[in-house]
C-alpha cells in the first residue's frame, strides 16, 4: 500500500510510529495520521473498510482534479485542498490533497503534490501539547501548510509581473512579451479560481459546525481563512498588473499611431503647397499670366520653397515634425 506514514498518538506523544489498524482500536485519547501518496482504488478501499470512511468521500478522494471543498458525512468531515507550486517556465503546478478527519484518525490523500507532511509532522510531534488537541489541529495545520505553499509561487509572480510593468512604460511590449502576458493571464485566472474556492472551504471550517471539529478550533481555521483571503487578494492584483500593462501598451500604440498620423499630415500639408501650384501651372492653357514673363519661373520656385520652409518650421514647433 502507498502509505508514506501510518502513526498512532496519545495525548500527544507518538506511540507507534507504524500502525495500520483501525478507527475502532484507537484508545481514548488517542488518534491515527495515516498518510498515503497516489493509492490505488484498492488500497482506498481497504483504508475505507478499516475507518469507515464513506464512499461518497472516497470517490472524491481518488479524483485528481476535485475542486476545494468541506463535507460532513455523519461523524465525519472530509476536506478537500488544492497544492499550488512553481511549474516550468510561466505555468502553475496544482496538485491536491484530501483529508478525512474522524473523532480518533485523520488521513491524507496526496495527488500531483510534491510537498511532502515530513517536516510539518516532525515540528508538530515537537508540540505534543498542541498535537495532544486531537485531529482537528493537524487539519488547521495542514491546511495552514498548504496555503502557505501558495507564497513562493505569487513571490515569483508578482517579481515576474513588476518586470513586466517596469518595461512596459518604457516601449511598446513586443509579440513575445505580449504572448507571455496572455499565458501569465490564463495562469493567474486558474489560481484565482483554485484560491477562491480555497478560501470559501477554509470560511466554512470557521465558520459552520462540522463533525469531529471542535468549535474550539475554528479560531485556528479563522486565521488560515485570512491567510487564503490574503492569497486570492494578491492573485488579483497581480491580474490587475497584468491588465494595466495591457492598458498602457494601448496607450503607448495610440500615442505612436498619432504621432505617425500627425507626421504624415504635416508632410502632405507641405507636398501640397507645391503640388497645388504645379497643378495650376500644369494646366496648358494659351492665356495664362505670367507665363510670358522672363522671371516667372524663378519666382514661383522661390515662393514654393518659402512656404514650405514655413509650413515646416511650424509643424517643427508644435511637435508635429
Amino acid at each position: 500500500m502507498t502509505i508514506v506514514a501510518a502513526r498512532r498518538y496519545r495525548q500527544g506523544h507518538l506511540v507507534e510510529a507504524d500502525v495500520l489498524a483501525s478507527a475502532d482500536e484507537a484508545g481514548r485519547g488517542e488518534f491515527d495520521w495515516i498518510g498515503l501518496v497516489d493509492p490505488t482504488v484498492e488500497e482506498m478501499a481497504e483504508l475505507a473498510a478499516r475507518y469507515h470512511l464513506h464512499p461518497l468521500a472516497v470517490e472524491d478522494a481518488l479524483m485528481a482534479r476535485h475542486p476545494p471543498k468541506a463535507e460532513a458525512y455523519t461523524a465525519q468531515s472530509f476536506v478537500v485542498a488544492r497544492t499550488a507550486a512553481q511549474g516550468p517556465g510561466d505555468t502553475v503546478a496544482f496538485g491536491q490533497t484530501a483529508m478525512f478527519v474522524g473523532e480518533r484518525f485523520l488521513i491524507t490523500v496526496r495527488q500531483g503534490s510534491a510537498r511532502t507532511h515530513v517536516d510539518l509532522r516532525t515540528q508538530l510531534e515537537a508540540q505534543p501539547d498542541r498535537l495532544a488537541e486531537g485531529p482537528d489541529f493537524v487539519l488547521h495545520a495542514l491546511l495552514d501548510f498548504i496555503v502557505a505553499g501558495y507564497d513562493p509561487l505569487l513571490d515569483r509572480l508578482e517579481e515576474t509581473v513588476g518586470q513586466m510593468e517596469d518595461g512596459a512604460v518604457e516601449k511598446f511590449p513586443d509579440q513575445a512579451r505580449i504572448r507571455r502576458i496572455f499565458r501569465l493571464r490564463r495562469v493567474l485566472r486558474q489560481l484565482d479560481g483554485t484560491a477562491g474556492r480555497m478560501e470559501e472551504m477554509t470560511r466554512k471550517l470557521a465558520e459552520v459546525e462540522q463533525p469531529a471539529i471542535d468549535a474550539r478550533a475554528r479560531p485556528y481555521f479563522r486565521d488560515v481563512y485570512d491567510h487564503a483571503r490574503r492569497v486570492v487578494s494578491r492573485v488579483r492584483v497581480n491580474l490587475d498588473g497584468l491588465a494595466n500593462i495591457l492598458e498602457v501598451a494601448s496607450l503607448l500604440e495610440q500615442s505612436r499611431q498619432g504621432a505617425i498620423t500627425r507626421q504624415l499630415a504635416a508632410w502632405a500639408a507641405i507636398l501640397a503647397v507645391p503640388t497645388a501650384i504645379a497643378g495650376i501651372y500644369g494646366m496648358n492653357f494659351e492665356f495664362m499670366p505670367e507665363t510670358d514673363w522672363r522671371y516667372g519661373y524663378f519666382v514661383v520656385l522661390g515662393a514654393i520653397a518659402l512656404a514650405c520652409a514655413g509650413l515646416f518650421v511650424r509643424f517643427r514647433r508644435i511637435g508635429w515634425l
